[in-house]
């Protein structure tokens, strides 16, 4: 799964791919490197950003103005290409899907927008569903849980029940443990150690740990993490574990690098 993140403010790679024909040649180039989905997203979730509220810093109406023109374009070369939304808002998921979107990638987990189970349930499309604790502006005060692996399974397989209870088909569901999302630096790598554990929930699983921070912590050097453009090789050896260690989906920002990685990955498991 390749990023296509089409904000000002991403992380890794706010305001590369801002622009409707950039952020398009960006996806098709992506399909070409390899990648089997797009994950066109118009909000950033970073790290202290103001989402999933009352009052997000980027409204519904914004966020479709950002996604459906790339979606649109996407689909006008690359009819065939499947092509994922990254929202929590059912409004922004409504319109990508009727504009060829086939899954939605929420990273509330339904969580934060009351509408959006029903709305998925009723246009029969994929969804993954990513634990995370609280909303972004809160992660650093969450307090600490004794087994964090524990509670994200646990979390996991409540928030999957109620996505069935709703009306989503079981089948149309991909689980996500939310690397990164209410989780501090530290408490990555014991979902990384464990993450096999997760295919106890028996849902197809999805990791994305690319350029991430925890990744830069483990590259430190005399105390100093790696930036974000040194952290590449490291995720490349994050995402070669997860595949070994069970997931199906790696959503990625270097497709080609990890296309290429996880091949002879799936050689030498077999």
């Amino acid at each position: 799964m390749g990023i296509v993140n089409v904000t000002p403010d991403s992380f890794s790679d706010g305001g590369e791919h801002l622009g409707e024909n950039a952020a398009i040649a960006h996806a098709l180039n992506l399909l070409d490197q390899g990648a089997d989905i797009v994950d066109i997203g118009g909000e950033s979730t970073r790290p202290g950003s103001s989402v999933g509220g009352e009052n997000p810093s980027v409204s519904a109406e914004e966020e479709l103005q950002r996604v459906l023109p790339v979606i649109r374009g996407v689909k006008e070369q690359r009819p065939a290409a499947l092509m994922s939304v990254d929202t929590y808002k059912s409004k922004v998921a409504r319109a990508a899907i009727e504009a060829g979107v086939e899954i939605v990638n929420d990273v509330s987990g339904l969580q934060w927008d009351s509408f959006m189970a029903k709305t998925v349930a009723d246009l029969h499309c994929g969804l993954v569903l990513m634990h995370t604790r609280g909303r972004p502006d809160e992660w650093k005060s969450l307090p600490k849980v004794p087994d964090l692996v524990v509670l994200t399974k646990k979390e996991l397989r409540a928030r999957a029940e109620a996505a069935i209870q709703a009306g989503i088909k079981r089948d149309h569901i991909v689980l996500d443990p939310g690397f990164g999302f209410g989780k501090r630096l530290e408490e990555n790598f014991p979902l990384l150690r464990h993450f096999a554990e997760f295919q106890d929930l028996q849902f197809p699983l999805l990791a994305g740990v690319s350029r991430k921070s925890f990744i830069g912590r483990a590259l430190a050097r005399d105390g100093k993490g790696a930036g974000i453009a040194q952290r590449t090789f490291g995720t490349l050896g994050a995402e070669v574990a997860l595949a070994l260690k069970g997931a199906h989906i790696i959503r990625t920002h270097d497709v080609k690098a990890c296309a290429e990685a996880l091949k002879l990955a799936d050689l030498a498991a077999v």
